[in-house]
C-alpha cells in the first residue's frame, strides 16, 4: 500500500471516529502520514480532503461553538457514509482488494480505490487465503479503455492492429458495440468494416494505440446479438497441459476447463499466443508437461534446448 493511501485510510477513519469537529492541528498530531513543514502539511491536507471528496466522502466543515469564531474543524458523519453490506467475509474483502489491485492504472482505479478504502475503514481483518501467487493486472491502459467506451457510446470507429489466429498482424476497422470480460479476459465486439460483419477481439492481442475516428453516419445495435453467445462459437486451438497439484496458478487462471488426475491437473488452455504461452510453460519447470498441440511442445522443446546451449 502506498504512503498516500494510507494516510487516506487513517484521516478517514480519524474523521470518523471523533464526535466533534477537530483542527488541522490536532489532525497534523494524531493522524500518522502528516510530516515535514506546517506548509507542506497544510498541501497534504488540502490534496487529501480533495480526494477524499473525489471519492464520494462526504467532510464536514464547522466549529465548536456556533457562536465563536473558533478556528474550522472536520468531521464525516457516519450515517453520510454508511454502507449496508450485511456480512462481509474476511475472504470477500481479500477477493475485492486483489480486484482493485488488478485495476491499477486502468480506467475504474478510481472507482476500485474508493471502495477498497471504504471497506478497509469498516475493519475488517483480511486472512491469508490460497489465492495466486499473482494479480494479473490488465494489459490495455486507462487511455485504451476509455477510448474504447467513448466510440461504444458515440458509434464511432476504432482503428488498430491486431494479432490474427494465424499469429499475423492485420490492420481492423470495427464501429464497436459491445466490451465484456471471460475467463479473465477482455474482448471486444463489433462490426468489421472490411467484411460487414460481427466479429470478437481480445484485447490483449491489440498492439499499438487504438485510434477513433468519427463516424457520421447512423448505427443500429444488431438484433438479437448475445455477447458471451458470439464468444462460445468463436474457434480457438487449445493447448492441453499437465500442471502439479498445487502449482501453476498463471496457467490455472488461463484454462477453460481442469481434470483432476492425482498428482496432477490437466488443463485445457486456449492458444492466442504461442510463443508467450510457452514462455509461462518454461517459467513453471517440472511442475508443468505439455500434451498438446505438438507445435507448442516442439516450441518448448527448443526454447530449453537452447538455454541448455547457452550455458554449457
Amino acid at each position: 500500500m502506498s504512503r498516500k493511501i494510507e494516510r487516506l485510510i487513517n484521516l478517514t477513519i480519524a474523521l470518523l471516529a471523533t464526535k466533534r469537529y477537530i483542527t488541522k492541528a490536532e489532525i497534523f498530531r494524531t493522524v500518522e502520514g502528516y510530516e515535514g513543514s506546517a506548509e507542506t502539511k497544510e498541501r497534504m491536507f488540502e490534496r487529501d480532503k480533495d480526494d477524499l471528496r473525489t471519492l464520494g466522502i462526504t467532510i464536514d466543515v464547522g466549529s465548536f461553538d456556533p457562536l465563536f469564531n473558533d478556528e474550522s474543524g472536520y468531521r464525516i458523519r457516519s450515517e453520510s457514509y454508511q454502507l449496508d453490506l450485511g456480512h462481509v467475509t474476511p475472504t470477500e474483502i481479500a477477493l475485492l482488494s486483489l480486484a482493485a489491485d488488478a485495476w491499477q492504472g486502468a480506467a475504474l482505479e478510481d472507482a476500485a480505490q474508493s471502495a477498497i478504502l471504504k471497506l478497509k475503514s469498516i475493519g475488517v481483518p483480511a486472512d491469508s487465503l490460497e489465492l495466486p501467487g499473482v494479480s494479473v493486472k490488465l494489459s490495455n491502459s486507462a487511455t485504451d479503455l476509455n477510448t474504447i467506451t467513448a466510440a461504444i457510446a458515440d458509434s464511432n470507429f476504432l482503428i488498430f492492429e491486431y494479432v490474427s489466429a494465424t499469429m499475423e498482424l492485420q490492420s481492423r476497422s470495427i464501429i464497436p458495440f459491445a466490451l465484456s470480460n471471460k475467463n479473465g479476459f477482455w474482448y471486444l465486439t463489433g462490426i468489421d468494416q472490411e467484411i460487414f460483419e460481427i466479429r470478437t477481439f481480445r484485447l490483449d492481442r491489440i498492439q499499438g494505440e487504438i485510434e477513433q475516428k468519427l463516424n457520421k453516419e447512423a448505427f443500429e445495435f444488431p438484433d438479437g446479438f448475445e455477447i458471451y453467445k458470439s464468444q462460445e462459437s468463436s474457434t480457438q486451438e487449445n493447448a492441453r497441459i499437465d500442471v502439479r497439484k498445487g502449482k501453476g496458478f498463471s496457467l490455472r487462471a488461463l484454462a477453460t476447463s481442469s481434470q483432476d488426475f492425482g498428482e496432477w491437473d490437466q488443463l485445457e488452455v486456449p492458444i492466442f499466443n504461442l510463443e508467450s504461452l510457452a514462455s509461462q510453460i518454461l517459467w513453471h519447470g517440472l511442475d508443468a508437461f505439455v500434451h498438446q498441440p505438438a507445435e507448442l511442445k516442439q516450441h518448448v522443446v527448443r526454447q530449453l534446448r537452447q538455454l541448455v546451449a547457452n550455458h554449457e
